[in-house]
């Protein structure tokens, strides 16, 4: 005979196993602070395993796959990352380490995809939704990718990658140089619409491997004009692993940037893609929102960089209402739901075992 405790029993681990399911927790930890490290002198750029970056803590941000806009990837692959972070008085350093079992620094083929990772800062008071933001919640990203890293070597294009292919010339640019004619060399911008257009994936030399965009929900994502462009950033993969750094002036050059100011605590969220798992675009990993801190926090704390005059400065707190609420609280109230319809459920069946 079922009792009613070996019901109420039933009924809370048929409820474990739901949440477990659905990769729901019971329970929420304290958030996650990156402390940035105040240092003297001049800031690691191109050397990510310089004793400076020692002066940080190394804080471990979670990831998971970006299942809210389609097309969803639940199957994405980088799980965390590392994160360090030093700062002097003109200048701010991230230091962003993951593991990759496959290094993929070219998507030349248009069944290639290239490795990166992204830093994402609130434009406006409080937090917007960590994906990309929304309406009234701008966000300034500064994304890194593995194929404007090795273009900073060496261009590439379609020769690189078929050094063998024949072309009857290129009679837009060099043509003694036939395929192998360098993008500097095309005099005649009409054959190059991208270039025209100011696109930085048509620039014939990058000057950074980190592109500086605005965001303000999905679908939004803005490159900033190429003399907007004051991210520095420098990657290196070695032994599994990528270590990517991030390096810019810590005061706005535009409404559209982050500026770091002492005594502050900012928002940011990460994001990172596996190029041999051909993901793109939306299809990568994000974490939500986790804190920085610039020395002794103060009083106040703001959960923008900063916000200029055209990152919707005042009243941006109300952006959290926005849409990424309904993402949140579905799930949320779907499973409320489920709980109490659960204990109804159980409630009835004891009263019947009762009779």
């Amino acid at each position: 005979m079922i009792t009613r405790s070996r019901l109420l029993l039933i009924s809370l681990l048929a409820l474990a196993g739901v949440l477990t399911f659905l990769k729901i927790p019971v329970a929420s930890s304290q958030g996650v602070t990156i402390a940035a490290a105040k240092v003297d002198g001049a800031l690691p750029l191109e050397e990510v395993d310089a004793a400076l970056w020692n002066e940080a803590t190394a804080v471990s941000i979670p990831l998971s796959a970006q299942i809210v806009a389609r097309p969803m990837f639940p199957e994405a692959n980088v799980k965390a990352v590392n994160v360090r972070a030093l700062y002097n008085d003109e200048q701010i350093a991230f230091l962003v380490e993951w593991e990759d079992d496959t290094m993929n620094d070219t998507a030349v083929r248009v069944q290639d995809f290239a490795d990166a990772v992204a830093i994402q800062f609130p434009l406006v008071e409080g937090q917007p939704f960590f994906c990309m933001g929304q309406q009234g919640g701008n966000v300034n990203i500064w994304h890194w990718k593995a194929d404007w890293q090795a273009g900073l070597a060496a261009r590439q294009d379609v020769d690189s990658i078929y050094p063998n292919m024949y072309v009857d010339g290129y009679t837009f640019a060099d043509e003694a140089a036939g395929a192998a004619a360098p993008v500097s060399s095309y005099e005649d911008l009409n054959y190059v619409p991208a270039m025209a257009a100011e696109n930085l994936f048509a620039s014939a030399a990058y000057a950074s491997p980190v592109e500086d965009l605005i965001a303000g929900s999905f679908g939004s994502l803005t490159s900033q004009p190429a003399e907007m462009q004051n991210v520095q950033g420098y990657g290196e993969y070695a032994d599994g692993q990528w270590r990517v750094t991030f390096v810019r002036d810590r005061t706005a050059v535009t409404g559209d940037d982050a500026r770091f100011e002492n005594g502050q605590i900012y928002s940011l969220a990460f994001a990172a893609w596996d190029g041999a798992n051909g993901e793109r675009n939306g299809q990568k990993s994000t974490s939500q929102w986790v804190a920085l801190q610039l020395g002794e926090a103060g009083t106040g704390t703001s959960g923008a960089a900063a916000p200029g005059p055209s990152g919707s400065g005042t009243g941006g707190s109300s952006a959290n209402a926005l849409e990424g609420v309904p993402y949140m609280l579905v799930p949320m109230l779907g499973l409320l739901g489920f709980v109490v319809l659960l204990t109804i459920g159980a409630w009835l069946l004891s009263k019947v075992f009762d009779r």
